[in-house]
């Protein structure tokens, strides 16, 4: 997939998903045609596993949660996107334990072969993936998953373990990463650096991805255990020669594109998929994100999004309905901008250069004066992503797991919390510093910082928010715990706050394992907001924020 020239490793690589990858928890799916896994070498699964994980986050990020997190709204087909029309039909977690299957036997390939790197790697991978299932769905199977092929009821039907203990194994795993981790590059043996789709193969950039992952389990234990988030910050930040973390953009956690297939390229591209109302025109930007980062002159706007094609221009002196292009503008009179008002309950926005559709709208797809009538189509007035979207592959276009950015604005947060030496200024610099240092426009940061001061942890949360684009499910974790940015929904959302996990799916989670499951059902918190449904439902809190008063 990304970044594998070698076509040999590419067909190699994609036999053993077939081979490893098993569709049912009573038996491993082995093809008789393809490689067997008792006898496959780790690093074959290496780069299918990065990259599984990578197009998980994307999918997620660049998907339905830019829509909760509004850093993007759909004007077609935006159900799911915009106003959180989910049930327990969507969003499986099937295909992160397909990864999980294939990490676990790379995992006991390189304990057989003593593959120290291998080992390490492997439980940083572990950890990322079973803290997206728990971040998105609460209590699930942890100390007696992946054990199907063994057979038993308690192997086929495993139960749920509780979220804080799922946050403490994967806290307990990445300290083993970091001690597997710590010798010197030679000492390790089996390398083979083109498998490393992340970091060719650099164990000490692996390193930094391990403790940088567990700053943020900590941080998110923060507001419902703070003894034991304060305590694992301060472990890792008062020892950084035995805790190195991220802390520039260079070691960033990405993951980029290959772009000769659509499953390797950057999703919604105009290259395989050519329709006019395809994945690329129905994506539109936020007007949430636009208007805070307008506010910021935030130069990343301009990698981010297009410039509209045609300002509107409000003439009140003008005869009814006169409508007319002019010198590249669109000149209406006042009774054609009454009557859109009127008829769609929104306003209509006169920038020049970006808009946004506002969140949860039912004018989405006409917003704006949008001359075009059908569902996710150009709309010369409003914001398209930039063209570099369009693309299936780029120098920007990459799945972005863990980020500089995102380690100095953790340590930030906690420097106001008193839990690390430093000042919470410092970190939140260096956090912007690092985001535009990422995509490209590093050498505004002087001016840029200058009207984006510190002032307190608002401001850390909503720099944050905006360095995650494209990468927005951490966004949403993050305003789960704290409330911020003030994000509020609008009329066509399904209820009237941002939703706060995932349905458990019927089929695939709760009628394949019905006790265990009800169990998990049992222990979120139903809200005011989740009425009509069970505790099964999206504005059910999770242990992780059940007596926080967070988000709301």
């Amino acid at each position: 997939m990304y970044r594998i020239k070698n076509s040999f490793i590419i067909v190699l690589t994609l036999v053993l998903t077939l081979v490893i990858s098993c569709e049912d928890l009573d038996k491993l799916n082995v093809n008789p045609n393809g490689v067997d896994p008792e006898q496959a070498d780790p690093n074959l699964l290496m780069a299918t596993i990065i990259t599984g994980v990578a197009q998980s986050v994307v999918t997620l990020g660049y998907g339905d949660i830019a829509g909760v997190i509004q850093h993007t709204q759909k004007d077609g087909w935006s159900g799911g996107h915009n106003d959180y029309d989910w049930d327990n039909d969507d969003k499986s977690w099937r295909s992160y334990y397909d990864i999980l299957r294939n990490n676990d036997e790379m995992y006991k390939k390189a304990v057989d072969m003593d593959l120290e790197f291998h080992q390490g790697l492997a439980l940083v991978i572990k950890s990322y993936v079973f803290g997206l299932i728990t971040d998105l769905w609460g209590d699930a199977p942890y100390s007696a998953a992946l054990k199907g092929e063994a057979g038993g009821v308690e192997n086929l039907k495993p139960v749920f373990d509780a979220q804080k203990d799922i946050y403490m194994g994967i806290l307990a795993d990445l300290e083993t990463a970091n001690t597997l981790l710590s010798k010197d590059e030679n000492a390790y043996l089996g390398i083979i650096p083109t498998q490393d789709v992340f970091y060719g193969g650099k164990v000490s950039k692996w390193r930094k991805f391990a403790n940088s992952l567990a700053l943020r389990y900590y941080m998110r234990l923060s507001v419902k255990e703070p003894g034991i988030a304060e305590a694992g910050i301060k472990n890792i930040t008062s020892n950084p020669d035995k805790y190195p973390l991220i802390t520039d953009a260079t070691d960033d956690a990405n993951v980029g594109y290959i772009g000769s297939s659509p499953s390797d390229s950057w999703p919604n591209n105009t290259v395989f998929d050519k329709s006019t109302s395809g994945g690329y025109f129905r994506i539109k930007m936020c007007a949430t994100l636009v208007e805070a980062m307008q506010a910021l002159n935030d130069p990343r706007l301009a990698i981010w999004a297009n410039k509209i094609e045609f300002a509107l221009v409000l003439e009140p002196g003008w005869e009814d309905d006169r409508d007319e292009i002019i010198d590249n503008e669109r000149h209406i009179a006042q009774n054609i901008a009454d009557d859109y008002e009127t008829t769609w309950g929104t306003t209509l926005n006169y920038d020049p250069e970006y808009v946004g559709i506002p969140p949860s709208i039912s004018a989405a797809s006409q917003y704006n004066l949008n001359p075009y009538l059908e569902q996710g189509v150009y709309n010369p007035h409003a914001s398209q992503l930039n063209d570099m979207y369009k693309e299936t592959s780029g120098s920007l276009l990459k799945s972005r797991m863990m980020s500089a950015s995102e380690v100095h604005f953790i340590l930030s947060e906690a420097a106001l919390k008193g839990w690390v030496s430093g000042d919470a200024q410092t970190h939140y610099n260096a956090g912007v510093q690092q985001s535009l240092n990422a995509w490209g426009v590093g050498d505004s940061y002087s001016d840029y910082i200058a009207g984006a001061p510190f002032a307190g942890l608002e401001e850390i949360m909503e720099q944050k928010w905006i360095a995650s684009w494209t990468a927005a499910a951490e966004a949403w974790f993050d305003y789960r715990r704290t409330g911020l940015p003030d994000l509020q929904t609008g009329e066509t959302a399904k209820r009237q706050a941002l939703p706060l996990r995932f349905y458990y799916h019927w089929d695939d989670e709760i009628s394949l394992n019905p006790v265990n499951a009800e169990a998990a059902i049992e222990a979120l918190e139903p809200t005011i907001f989740a009425a009509p449904d069970n505790n099964n439902s999206a504005w059910s809190k999770m242990w992780v924020l059940q007596g926080t008063g967070k988000p709301w």
